[in-house]
Order: structure tokens, then sequence, then C-alpha cells
């Protein structure tokens, strides 16, 4: 049975975030805080197998690593419905061989990403009877918080396993699309706490960030006393993080709400200088620190109707990224014009350069192309994903100009 109510477990579900999730035991003494079980036992999917990879009281018998061999009835038992609640006389007891433990009631839920499923979460207590639906829907909210620690902690053997699992033809796509669309209604519950927790976690990230980068600029301005060139050298070295950090939270929020189509777009009337010049003071320090130039081509200042949030997030993407894979002491053009129908932003760098077998490739999530340079600076792989979302909420287009060591020009046009 549960140990908190729902509404207590909400409040929870932020902490499963924390920095202090490093390993399996941090994620069984989370579990412990929200449900009751004497063991736990985590599953990786093999193609036609499942792989033990976490336990939780350890047992002789209890070998990490392990694999168990699936026949198709098993596979539609573990992953087809959202969970399930069984006592030890199921065929998948024995298959993972636990008919030797004195278990008796078990909980499993499934271990996923949208529609790509990785995994298993299975825990069982000595008692009869012991679990009910309504243990069942906090396993399945909490799996799917845990989907994401699980794939940060093994990110690179989870996608050669679904790599190979798709290879092999256990996750058809269509069959994936079709269970997506039965599994809606029964996963409506577990979005809304997801839900919950993004604006929670929101708040509490970005709140503490935002009075670094305000405490910052207070101290850069020396209007409580001189700084010494050392100390302004690192005042500046925590606005750049602070500033950096800040991005990165960001997409991974703006990323989850383009997911679940939360993502809207409010319009007003603005001058495009405004957006320009504030998405440039944000990435100064950023700028100043490479010693690269910000060079602003605008002939004519004009008024869009769009939002003006979302545009200078595409400024601040494109520019940012123009910053980051620059090398010192070079300039960044950020040229803005219009014509009768749209307007355009063009952001080039003089930097390392796009192959064009990558130009398609680009704009897709979590795609980092292997350099010199991006070796060196840190990056979710979201931010021209996120941006072209939001040009295509704006009913624009995004385009690349970029060949290897020439630099790179991102041209956004936005109709009027």
């Amino acid at each position: 049975m549960a140990l908190l109510s729902s509404e207590k477990i909400l409040k929870l579900v932020p902490s499963l975030f924390e920095t202090d999730i490093n390993n399996s035991a941090d994620v069984f003494r989370k579990l412990e805080k929200i449900l009751i079980f004497d063991e736990g036992f985590i599953y990786f999917l093999n193609p036609d197998s499942l792989q033990l990879k976490y336990t939780y009281k350890k047992h002789s018998n209890y070998e990490i690593d392990k694999t168990f061999k699936l026949n198709s009835n098993l596979k539609h038992f573990a992953f087809s419905k959202e969970g399930k609640i069984f006592d030890a006389s199921s065929e998948f007891i024995e298959a993972v061989e636990l008919q030797g433990s004195r278990q008796k009631s078990y909980i499993l839920s499934k271990i996923s990403i949208k529609s790509t499923v990785f995994g298993i979460i299975l825990l069982s207590k000595r008692e009869d009877g012991f679990y009910s639906n309504a243990d069942l829907d906090v396993l399945n909210a909490v799996s799917s918080v845990f989907s994401y620690i699980l794939k940060d902690m093994e990110l690179s053997n989870v996608f050669k396993l679904q790599l190979k699992a798709l290879k092999d033809g256990i996750l058809e796509k269509n069959q994936a699309y079709k269970t997506i669309k039965e599994q809606n209604e029964r996963i409506l519950e577990a979005d809304k706490v997801k839900n919950e927790f993004l604006a929670n976690i929101s708040h509490e990230l970005r709140t503490p960030l935002n009075s670094i980068l305000g405490f910052s600029d207070i101290l850069s301005a020396q209007l409580y006393g001189n700084l010494n060139s050392k100390q302004e050298e690192y005042i500046n070295d925590i606005k750049v993080s602070a500033t950096h950090l800040l991005g990165m939270i960001n997409e991974v929020l703006d990323m989850s709400k383009i997911e679940a189509n939360a993502m809207k777009i409010v319009k007003s009337s603005f001058w495009i200088s405004r957006a320009v010049n504030e998405a440039c003071n944000i990435l100064m320090p950023l700028a100043q620190k490479k010693n690269i130039v910000l060079n602003k081509d605008m002939p004519v200042d004009f008024e869009v109707f769009a939002d003006y949030q979302k545009i200078q997030q595409i400024l601040y993407n494109l520019i940012s990224n123009a910053i980051k894979y620059s090398p010192e002491n070079n300039n960044v053009d950020i040229s803005i014009s219009a014509n009768d129908e749209t307007f355009k932003i063009a952001i080039h760098d003089n930097g390392i350069g796009i192959d064009k077998k990558y130009h398609g490739k680009i704009f897709a999530k979590f795609v980092q192309l292997d350099s010199a340079y991006t070796k060196k600076e840190s990056s979710t792989g979201l931010g021209l994903t996120i941006t072209k979302e939001l040009v295509e909420l704006h009913e624009g287009k995004i385009s690349l100009v970029s060949e290897v060591n020439n630099g790179s020009t991102f041209i956004v046009e936005i109709p009027f």
C-alpha cells in the first residue's frame, strides 16, 4: 500500500530529481518513501529477454546482469498494459526465477519514455493480496519520473538495447503507435502528475538561478564597493555559468511542453530591436568570455506582431549557439531585415561549420555533432529542436547555410 496520500506524493515527486540519485540504492530509497515493499527489481529489455540491472535487498540468487528469456505471452503480460498486480503463481515469476522467494504479492510497472519501453520495475511483499489498484496508479506515476532518471544513469546502454530491439522487430512501429493510443486514457493521471511536477521544478530551479544572475549583476556594477580584477573575473564566471545552466533547464522544460502540446503562443506588437537588444545583453557575458563581438545589422527598425518571449528565445538560442561554436577573438553577425510579407533573422558565425550531410539531422532532438568544439561545450542537444518548433508555431521556417570550416548561417523567416 502507498505510504502517502496522492497530494503528498505530488509534493514529494520533485525530490526524485535531486542530484543525489546516482545509483540503484538511491532509486530504491526514493521508492521506499512512496510505496511499501520487501524486495525490488529493475529489469532492462533485450530483444527477446529481460536483463536484471538493479535489485533491492540483494540475495545470492539475484545475479546482476543475468538475462531471462521471455516468450510472446510473457512479453504481452509485461509490456502490453500500464502495469500489473499479481501473485507468486504467475508464469512471469517462474520466468525471472523468483519462484523460490517467500514473496506473495507483486506489482509491476513499465519504464518508458514516450512510446519507447526499455524495462520494468517489479516490487514485492510477503503478505497475500497486499497491493491495490491505487498502489498501481502511484507506481505508474512514479515510473514515468524514474524512466528519465534511469535513462540518464545508463543512457548509451539503453539506446543500444533499444536499437537492437527495434532491428529485431520486438517493438514494431505500428504496434507501438497502437499501444500509445490504447494507453492514452490509462496514463492521463500520470501525465497530470508529470505536468504538475514540471511546473513545480520550473519554479524551484529558475528562481534561485535568477537570483544568482541578479546579484551577480549588482556585484558587477560595483554599487556596494569596488572589486579587484580577480573578483571581477570570478563574478563574470558565475554569470556565464548561471546563464548557461538556466538555458539548459529552460530547454528541457520547453521540450517537455512541446511534447505535451502545451506550448502556446501569445502574440502582441513590439519593435524587433527590443527583442534583439535584450537577447544580446543576456548573452554578453558569454561573448566577452571568448572575446567575441556581436555585430548587429538592422538598417531599419520595424514593428512585428508575434510572441515576444518566443522570438527572444529564438534569438537567444541561435546567438548562444553561434558564440558557443565560434573560436575565440571572433565575430557573430546578427542581421535583421523585412519585406512586405515576412521578417528575417540571420545569425552568422565564423566557426567550425556543419557538413552538408548533417543539415537534415541538425534540428532533431539530442543531435550533437562530433568536433573539437562540441567536446568542449556542454549542451542538451535540444536548442535547435526547440527553435524550429517555436518558428513553426509562428508559421515560419528555419534554414541553414553552412560548410565545414567555413562558418554557419541560420536563417529564420516569419510572416508578419
